[in-house]
């Protein structure tokens, strides 16, 4: 989606930021102060987000899990701080939130875990500036207002990340709510009217697809299909490429002995 080539430096794990700690730790690097989540490991984090952000106009870091978890705690802080720090660097924070939706399609939409959630940010510090709704139907109008009011988020910036038949039609769906002109605005920034021709022309080729083609895929790990995912979308390139369907049927590699 971004057309970046991103390499090791882009991806961090807990983990690997404790690991890093650590050796520093071993190696007399804080001069034997005792190790501490604040600053350390958050300095540490702050530092892999700059390491792999060189170069760049925009920086987009995303960070897993749910807040209020104790594991994102520390990743949550070290973003708040480089708001905090360095008033040169306009920071953004776009916060994915679920909206439940009660009795299925057409039910009640439940707003009151997005509001805990959002409490819970500005709880540790930060004041989610986009929120991205993510729920089985639209956001009506009221919804939309219910959020912004117990949020503090302007209505405009709280999009409804409904669920699509297609994951391609999601830059198109965020355009017509004008996500991509918020986002520019709160980093202030100047640049053309996006040009999304091309995923146009992606959907209209998925949607209209001329033949069809079914691949067998042989592997250890079929059922856990995202083991596999980078040759899967791979595929589907190809197809949309060819306006062909691919249907992908997976093998478990110890049934063909």
């Amino acid at each position: 989606f971004v057309r970046t080539t991103t390499g090791r430096q882009n991806n961090f794990t807990t983990g690997r930021i404790y690991k890093a700690v650590i050796e520093k730790e071993r190696r007399g690097d804080y001069l034997g102060s005792t190790v501490q989540v604040i600053p350390h490991i958050t300095d540490e984090i702050k530092h892999a987000i700059h390491s792999g952000s060189g170069g760049f106009d925009v920086c987009l870091v995303e960070i897993g899990g749910t807040v209020g978890d104790i594991e994102s705690l520390p990743f949550l802080e070290a973003i708040r701080q480089i708001a905090l720090e360095d008033q040169d660097v306009r920071v953004l924070y776009i916060h994915l939130t679920l909206i439940p939706v009660v009795g299925g399609g057409g039910g009640e939409v439940k707003t009151k875990p997005t509001q805990h959630s959002v409490k819970e940010l500005r709880s540790i510090g930060i004041q989610p500036d986009i929120l991205l709704c993510r729920a089985s139907q639209p956001l009506t109008d009221d919804a939309r207002r219910k959020i912004a009011l117990f949020t503090n988020v302007s209505p405009q910036a709280v999009i409804s990340a409904v669920d699509l038949d297609d994951i391609y039609r999601i830059p198109l769906w965020f355009r017509e709510q004008k996500l991509d002109q918020i986002v520019l605005d709160r980093l202030q920034i100047d640049a053309p009217r996006a040009d999304l021709s091309e995923w146009e022309h992606v959907v209209e080729s998925r949607r209209n697809c001329t033949s069809q083609v079914e691949i067998a895929m042989v592997g250890k790990y079929v059922n856990l299909v995202d083991a596999y995912m980078s040759l899967n979308e791979a595929l589907q390139h190809a197809g949309i490429q060819s306006r062909t369907r691919v249907r992908i049927r997976y093998i478990d590699s110890e049934e063909l002995i």
